[in-house]
């Protein structure tokens, strides 16, 4: 059984006998059933009886069942309703609109409304890049999704993806103070999807695409880079590959090794994976071989999948061919964006001394971590019950918060680096080991050191829109 998870949290409310022993049993009668107890409160009070609330992690649904099963065989002790904290928080959504000024008066009203907002309206209409800082456009970005490939669940539809787009916009509020917005299609098609967020794109400062299936997240994202005048970040291309950037940047130093001197093999050559090639080839990386579920990807295969072809062409220098078993053995850094249980721990034992294991996939990864510390140095994974979480929440939230500020359109590989860098740069030497590689998710300086470094970029190479810093929150 899975370990309990604050994920699978529940209250179970109980009417009990009351007397304090009564109690005590129903406690160890759901710690015998293996529940995490994390509160136990009085709810009514009667001479005669009680209800009472427990409060316990759990590790999946049937093991909420076996826990209820077992704390109602406690004599006396009937079971009035079980709540699942998860769903609860859902109730109603994540999300609010709160107005930034209070409306207390006709005087505001007529600023904030009719007659003066037509003065406001006339001037953008005029000269439509007052909108930046007239409107929620100069804080404001959408969360695009289709519901096509949401992590872990896989094509679930739109209203299926929209707690998970919920929960992404307050991850961007709570952690940059950026405004973000879900917006769900109910399309696949990627026609349909681009003229929509062109369509839409007025009210926003930027788009993040998310959850959308490959290859057609390709598509997507370069013709809304082409098209639209605003910045428009995938993160599960760029945001990934900007935390395992950022990861292996600190894995090397507790290692000893150049990133320039590193073989890379990479399992998963979907949107993730391709984006993690590039990025570390623009960090200097030149031996990576990457793998698919055909085996390594070799520059004599047939690839239809233009992307495919690409990696086929700029990866692989020795053109190998065969598994991935054959991909890592020697390499110094394995990076899984796949699949549970692809790795094995002979190939583990098969890399080069001091080996570094990024195990991704989720919720399972594609080794135990356990079994890859056995033989790897440094071993990290995208989930948080295991040191080194690999979390995407390190990068987008300070990503657009730089964006937004340098009123930038464009985002580039160098942006990219700077920001890997940035979330690096917050684990000191004195912090480095081999379990410590990644700041927390709940570092407040990281995502206001990624967007300056978007800010610097921006800066150097000349896109910063020095109007729209001074004005930026």
């Amino acid at each position: 059984m899975a370990a309990p998870s604050p994920g699978y949290s529940v209250t179970i409310r109980l009417k009990t006998p009351a007397g304090f022993s009564v109690t005590s049993e129903v406690v160890a009668a759901a710690g015998q059933a293996d529940a995490q107890i994390t509160a136990v409160d009085v709810v009514e009070s009667h001479p005669d009886s009680m209800v009472i609330d427990l409060t316990a992690n759990t590790s999946s649904p049937d093991h909420v069942e076996q826990v209820t099963a077992a704390v109602s065989s406690v004599p006396g002790v009937e079971v009035e309703h079980v709540s699942d904290r998860t769903f609860l928080i859902h109730l109603g959504g994540k999300l609010e609109v709160v107005p930034k000024l209070e409306l207390r008066n006709r005087d505001d009203l007529s600023r904030a409304y009719t007659p003066g907002v037509a003065r406001v309206s006339k001037a953008i209409a005029a000269d439509k890049s007052l909108a930046r800082n007239l409107t929620v456009k100069r804080n404001t970005i959408a969360v695009v999704s289709d519901g096509s490939a949401v992590l872990g669940l896989g094509n679930i539809g739109p209203e299926g993806a929209l707690p998970v787009m919920e929960g992404k916009a307050a991850l961007f509020k709570q952690f940059a103070d950026v405004d973000a917005w879900p917006v769900c299609l109910d399309t696949q098609d990627t026609d349909e999807i681009v003229m929509i967020v062109k369509a839409l794109a007025p009210v926003y400062g930027g788009v993040n695409l998310e959850d959308i299936a490959a290859p057609r997240c390709f598509e997507i994202e370069a013709r809304l880079r082409e098209e639209l005048d605003i910045p428009v970040f995938h993160d599960d291309q760029h945001g990934t590959a900007i935390v395992v950037l950022a990861a292996l940047n600190n894995a090397l130093r507790v290692v000893g090794k150049k990133i320039e001197d590193i073989r890379v093999a990479i399992s998963g050559v979907g949107a993730a994976g391709n984006a993690i090639i590039q990025l570390l080839q623009a960090s200097g990386v030149s031996h990576i071989v990457a793998a698919g579920r055909a085996g390594i990807v070799a520059r004599d295969h047939e690839h239809s999948d233009p992307h495919r072809k690409w990696i086929a062409e700029h990866t692989n220098p020795e053109n190998l061919t065969g598994t991935l078993s054959d991909a890592v053995r020697g390499a110094d850094v394995f990076i899984g964006v796949s699949a549970p249980n692809v790795l094995t721990e002979a190939d583990v034992e098969s890399m080069a001394d001091q080996a570094i294991v990024f195990a991704l996939a989720n919720p399972d990864p594609e080794i135990d971590p356990a079994l890859a510390a056995k033989h790897a140095a440094v071993v990290a994974t995208g989930r948080s019950d295991f040191p080194n979480q690999i979390n995407n929440v390190l990068a987008f939230p300070g990503v657009f918060r730089g964006l937004l500020d340098a009123g930038v359109s464009d985002v580039t590989d160098e942006m990219l680096v700077a920001s890997a860098d940035a979330i690096s740069g917050n684990v000191s030497d004195d912090q480095l080991n081999s379990s410590y590689i990644i700041p927390s998710v709940f570092d407040r300086d990281v995502a206001r050191d990624v967007a300056e470094a978007i800010v610097a970029v921006a800066h150097r190479n000349g896109s910063a829109d020095t109007t729209a810093e001074r004005t930026a929150r």
